[in-house]
């Protein structure tokens, strides 16, 4: 056992010891000191320099490589979506045009006039699917006249560009083929048999339409010579309303509509609210049919497109309502809603070749004389006794003819001098026009020499609903 001064001693060295060590730790280099006080082999040395440097520019590609794959597949989800809205808001003035026809028409024919407008889009997808597209768009045209491309595959296709997914583009196309043929249910309507105007919404939406629409979107001959319609002012509206002029023709006035001295007769609509809705929703979808037109979405140049777009139809179409308004207020002496909505629709069909080339102001000169044109058609119609009771010719025959001539007097999309651009504008719209006329029109006379147009007189007074369909839209009360 240690004594007390032995304990004391080693008690002595140890702590001698101890504070030995720690100052020899204090005084120790760290590892970051290490580190700095050793030769920079790793960051000197020139053969793992240019490792490092290779390493990051392999980074740097894959970096790349990856964003320029990855914008392709964005543009393309963006431009099928949008491309699909628009298609659908473009079916959606089926329902538009329903409306308006039935509120300013006999309630005795709305039954009529709703099956009509179903048909034209169910018939007109199903024909311009097997026939029409492939006219419209043919992989080998015969000529720049005409071409077919046949039923087109539609399965996982993209467009020649790899914009946009085929579908979304066959689903708009189909869109505005039906638009251009239920422009005529208004023009006929409260005469004409059902079964007839299957047989030309057949034809007009897979055969005549197509044709006319592959001379200037499918690279036709009209297209060739510089003709511009960006959203179909002639090509869909000018077709659909010459063709409803034909018809209102051949089949002559409703009974009771002209007196024995011709006379205007005017027989009112039954729901003006049906008519006002019908309106609001073409206004409404007229925003799938312009700026959708644009066929990409996805850049900032097209989006600021598409705005500008939007912002010269919508400008037309008050301008067009605002003095359709007051024209016929000087004209009657009473401001008549049904002409500021048909004012609306003027404008909307005056801008649509030319919206996305002329100027804000220009847009509401457009609209503005397209409300004066349809006013003083409607009464241009009445002194020839031609019989159009939602004014189908007015507001997109004359309209549209008026838009194609516009963009030859105000837009700015052609490299033509102004004089050849009008001239070209002009000579295309009257083609489109009279082919369409000429084709509906010999259709029309044939199906009336077999006495197949037109329902007998006792059928009409009774109305289509009851005579063609067997049923009443309202019950028994409202005939």
């Amino acid at each position: 056992m240690l004594s007390l001064r032995q304990e004391q001693r080693w008690l002595s060295k140890f702590m001698c010891l101890l504070a030995f060590l720690i100052g020899t730790s204090a005084f120790a280099p760290t590892a970051e000191a290490f580190q700095e006080e050793q030769p920079a082999a790793e960051v000197t040395d020139e053969s793992s320099a240019q490792e490092v440097t290779a390493a990051e520019e392999a980074d740097l590609e894959n970096e790349e490589t990856m964003a320029e794959a990855e914008g392709p597949d964005e543009h393309y989800a963006i431009n099928t979506i949008v491309m699909f809205i628009c298609g659908v808001l473009v079916l959606f003035m089926q329902a538009g045009f329903a409306m308006l026809e039935v509120g300013l028409n006999s309630a005795k024919n709305t039954v009529n006039i709703l099956f009509k407008n179903v048909m034209d889009l169910s018939v007109g997808i199903i024909l311009f699917f097997f026939i029409g597209y492939g006219l419209m768009y043919p992989s080998h045209p015969i000529s720049d006249w005409l071409g077919y491309g046949g039923v087109v595959d539609l399965e996982n296709a993209a467009d020649a560009t790899g914009s946009y997914h085929g579908g979304a583009d066959f689903l708009f196309q189909a869109a505005f083929a039906a638009t251009a043929a239920t422009i005529v249910s208004g023009a006929v309507a409260g005469r004409m048999k059902f079964s007839a105007y299957l047989v030309y919404s057949a034809i007009l939406t897979g055969i005549i339409y197509p044709i006319s629409g592959m001379w200037k979107w499918g690279g036709g001959a009209l297209d060739i010579a510089g003709f511009q319609d960006f959203a179909g002012s002639v090509v869909v509206h000018a077709v659909g309303g010459v063709a409803g002029l034909a018809g209102a023709m051949v089949l002559g006035p409703r009974i009771g509509r002209f007196s024995e001295t011709g006379e205007s007769r005017p027989i009112p609509g039954h729901n003006v609210t049906f008519a006002a809705l019908g309106v609001f929703i073409l206004w409404v979808g007229w925003y799938g049919f312009n700026p959708g037109s644009q066929l990409a979405y996805g850049s900032n140049d097209d989006a600021a497109a598409v705005a500008y777009i939007a912002v010269t139809t919508s400008l037309s179409a008050a301008a067009g309502a605002v003095i359709a308004m007051i024209t016929a207020w000087c004209l009657f002496k009473k401001p008549d809603v049904t002409m500021a909505l048909n004012g609306a629709l003027a404008g909307l069909v005056g801008i649509t070749a030319n919206c996305d080339q002329v100027s804000t102001w220009s847009s509401l000169i457009i609209g503005g004389v397209a409300g004066v044109l349809v006013v003083l058609a409607i009464l241009g119609l009445e002194k020839f006794k031609i019989d159009d009771p939602v004014g189908a010719f007015p507001v997109h025959g004359v309209c549209g003819i008026w838009g194609g001539i516009a963009t030859g007097l105000f837009g700015t999309g052609s490299d033509l001098a102004r004089g050849e651009y009008i001239w070209v504008q002009l000579y295309s719209t009257v083609i489109i026009c009279v082919w369409a006329f000429a084709t509906m029109y010999a259709l029309f006379f044939v199906l009336n020499q077999f006495g197949q147009l037109r329902v007998s007189r006792e059928e009409e007074e009774m109305g289509l609903d009851l005579s063609e369909h067997g049923m009443r839209a309202y019950g028994d009360s409202l005939a």
